[in-house]
Order: structure tokens, then C-alpha cells, then sequence
């Protein structure tokens, strides 16, 4: 009996110590679990965005194009196959740009989420351009900045608004004509900002020859950059409800909104942003490649630089844009076509432009904003004609040709054209 009354007596310590060393064990195992689920968590949260991200659109098959540009220039320098290579690699990742910027956009609205298609739609002719900077090749960047702008006005819009009308072929499309008018005066402002130093340097009437041409650049430079900072607190802050889509105002048809109801992201915003980082990192390093063998390339297969620079550098950087253009036409949204393509030249050209002049000022280049008379009536010309389709706010399929077939005389204009300041480039290069 005392031997029971004492194991009784002893018993809660005991038993204490008996769960104690039951529960240690217990508790290791629970904390154990959560870090198994955990990681299981991450590892199945990492193969669904990569899943997402990198297998589920079929262009993605050009991305190990990229890694094999590099193993070709590092075994065999061919300059023709590694601009080649470079550009097909480059291709899907402007294109993926553009797909994480309209994840993010989900989570930032309309307003903002048009004005980060268009940013980081441009990131692919910005690194570039940067890059040839830096090698001091000052033509290229003008032509390929002027490009883009020639790519996303009549390439883009005229696919955009060619597919709609197709799709559409019954009814009218609208859009928003303030959004319009807007865009195309700053697109003038920015011709006059190129008009003038062009002007300047054929009429020889520099009051400091060779000084007074890249001064009034570098001025008018920053009176564009300003305009574009005031473009934007105009178009966030002050007159938000002039960049409201139509479809969103409730005077087009009640379908729309039920597609906009449809419609959810299918990545997080996170996952948005380190994708967003990934892309254009990777876009960094293939362009210091593509930019170092467009010469070698333009030798190889006896293409112009110029015709490099303005079309075929543009048409992989617009990628995003051209992609999104078109299908959002095709869902009846002509709104944010129109955002995509036509914000995307006011973007190129009263920011990119601008801000490469302020760059080239910082490193010691002479970057002006004198594009030669050439290139400069080119884009006088295009902006006019896109100003007067744009001028009544509708359009239909033989519009979209219309831009399409000016692409086409534009192109072969710089097929044939011979850039009579190339030559003078090598002097700058280090």
C-alpha cells in the first residue's frame, strides 16, 4: 500500500516529467512540420508562377536562344549569328515584360497600370539604347528610339485597329478622342523639339558652330522632360476622368463590363514584381551582345545600319506592345490599344529621347536631338498622318491597313537609305 500511495504521491511529477519528454519530441515534430509545409508551400507557389510565367505561351520556346547568342560569341565571334540569336532570345522577354506589367496593373488600376504597360514596355529600346550609348554609338540610338516611335504609331495602332475591325466588322469602334488629342499634341511638341536643332545645323546658322546645335538640344531636352512630368500629374491627378476608357463609363455596351468582371491576375503582385526585375536583367545582359554585333551584323548580311536601328530593333523591343495592342483591340477595348501604342511614342518620344540627351550630357557624349532631315521628316509625316485618323475617335479595319502600308513605304525607305553621318560615328566610340 505505501508503495502505491508513494508511486500516487509521486505520480504528478513523474507524470510531468513523463509528458515533458513526450512533448519535447511532440513539439520538434510540429515545428519540423510547419517548416516541411512551408517549404512545400514556397517550392509549389515557385513552380506555379515559373509554370505560369515561362510555360504557358508558346513564344517563350525562342528564350534559349539568348544563352546560345553568348556560347557563339564566345567560340566563334560571328557577329551575324549573335545579333540573330540575340534578337529571337530578346523577343519572348520583351514580350514577358509586357505580361508581368498587366499583372501589376490588376493591383494598381487603370490609370497607373497604362502608364507601367508603357514604361516598362519601353525598358527593351531604353536598354539599348543606354548600351549604345556607352559604346558611343549616337546614331543608333536615334534611330532606334525614332523606331520605336515609327513601330508603336503605324505598325502597332494599324494591327491594333486592323484586327478589331475585323473582329468587329458589324459596328464602329470608338475611343476616347481627349485621350487622342492629348497624345497627338505632345507628339508635335516633340517633332518641334527635333525639328529645330535640325534645322539649325542645314540652314548654318549656328551663332557657335557646332556648340549652339547641342546646347539648344540639351535645353529643349529638359523644357520635354518637364512637359512630360506635367503630362503625367495632368493625366493622374488633375483630369483623371478624360483617361476613362468609354467602356468603363457606361456608354458602350454591358458585355464589356462583364469581361472586366471575368478577368483576374493570375500571378501575385510580388511575383509580378521579381519577374519584372528577372526580365529586365536578363534583357541588360543580352543587349551590351546585340548592341556590340549590330555592326558586324549590318557587314554580314550587307544591311543598312539604319535599317537595323529603325526596323528591325524596334519590332523586338515592341514586342509587349504589339501583342497587348492586339488583343485588347479584339476585345473591344480601343482605349488602352490606344494607351499602349500611341502612350507608348509619347513615352519614346518626350521622355526616351530626352533622357538619352541627359545621359550622353552625363557621360560626355554629344547626343543631340539634330535626328538628320531624313529621319526627322519621316517622323513629321507620321505623326500628321496618325493625328488625322485619330481625329474623329472611331475606327474601322481599312484604317489599321492604311497605318500597316505606311509601315511598309517607311521601311523600305530605310532599306534604301544610306545614313551620311555613320561614317563620322567612329571617332566617338572608346
Amino acid at each position: 500500500m505505501e508503495s502505491i500511495d508513494n508511486g500516487s504521491i509521486l505520480s504528478p511529477e513523474t507524470e510531468a516529467q513523463k509528458s515533458q519528454s513526450i512533448q519535447a519530441p511532440g513539439e520538434g515534430s510540429f515545428s519540423g512540420g510547419l517548416q516541411a509545409s512551408g517549404d512545400k508551400m514556397w517550392r509549389n507557389v515557385v513552380y506555379r508562377s515559373i509554370r505560369t510565367v515561362v510555360f504557358s505561351n508558346k513564344l517563350n520556346m525562342l528564350m534559349p536562344f539568348g544563352p546560345l547568342a553568348i556560347f557563339v560569341h564566345i567560340f566563334t565571334g560571328h557577329n551575324g549569328w549573335v545579333f540573330f540569336l540575340t534578337l529571337l532570345g530578346i523577343t519572348p522577354l520583351a514580350e514577358r515584360l509586357g505580361y508581368a506589367t498587366e499583372q501589376l496593373a490588376f493591383y494598381t488600376g487603370p490609370t497607373v497600370g497604362g502608364l507601367l504597360n508603357a514604361t516598362f514596355g519601353n525598358a527593351t529600346e531604353l536598354i539599348i539604347s543606354i548600351y549604345a550609348l556607352k559604346h558611343g554609338m549616337l546614331r543608333v540610338v536615334q534611330q532606334s528610339l525614332l523606331g520605336s516611335i515609327l513601330s508603336n504609331m503605324l505598325l502597332v495602332l494599324g494591327c491594333a485597329f486592323f484586327s478589331g475591325g475585323l473582329v468587329f466588322q458589324e459596328k464602329e469602334q470608338v475611343f476616347n478622342k481627349a485621350t487622342a488629342v492629348v497624345n497627338s499634341g505632345l507628339l508635335l511638341m516633340a517633332v518641334m523639339g527635333l525639328l529645330f536643332p535640325a534645322v539649325l545645323h542645314y540652314t548654318h546658322t549656328e551663332v557657335h558652330f557646332g556648340k549652339s546645335e547641342l546646347a539648344l538640344s540639351r535645353f529643349s531636352s529638359c523644357i520635354m522632360l518637364l512637359a512630360y512630368a506635367t503630362y503625367l500629374f495632368f493625366q493622374l491627378k488633375s483630369q483623371k476622368n478624360l483617361y476613362v476608357p468609354l467602356n468603363e463609363e457606361g456608354s458602350q455596351n454591358e458585355e464589356n463590363s462583364d469581361v472586366d468582371d471575368d478577368e483576374s491576375p493570375e500571378i501575385s503582385k510580388w511575383e509580378s514584381i521579381v519577374w519584372l526585375s528577372i526580365m529586365t536583367a536578363w534583357i541588360s545582359f543580352l543587349s551590351e551582345y546585340l548592341v556590340n554585333a549590330i555592326e558586324g551584323a549590318s557587314k554580314t548580311w550587307k544591311i543598312p545600319i539604319s535599317f537595323i536601328s529603325v526596323i528591325l530593333l524596334p519590332i523586338v523591343g515592341n514586342a509587349a506592345e504589339h501583342a497587348s495592342a492586339i488583343m485588347f483591340a479584339m476585345k473591344d477595348k480601343l482605349d488602352i490599344s490606344l494607351g499602349v501604342a500611341i502612350g507608348s511614342s509619347t513615352q519614346i518620344s518626350m521622355f526616351g529621347i530626352p533622357f538619352c540627351v541627359v545621359i550622353g550630357w552625363i557621360m560626355g557624349r554629344p547626343m543631340d536631338l539634330n535626328f538628320q532631315l531624313f529621319e526627322t521628316a519621316t517622323l513629321f509625316i507620321t505623326v500628321l498622318v496618325v493625328a488625322f485618323l485619330l481625329q474623329d475617335g472611331t475606327s474601322n479595319y481599312f484604317k489599321g491597313l492604311m497605318l500597316i502600308l505606311c509601315y511598309l513605304i517607311v521601311a523600305a525607305s530605310f532599306f534604301v537609305h544610306v545614313d551620311p553621318s555613320s561614317a563620322d560615328e567612329g571617332e566617338l566610340k572608346t
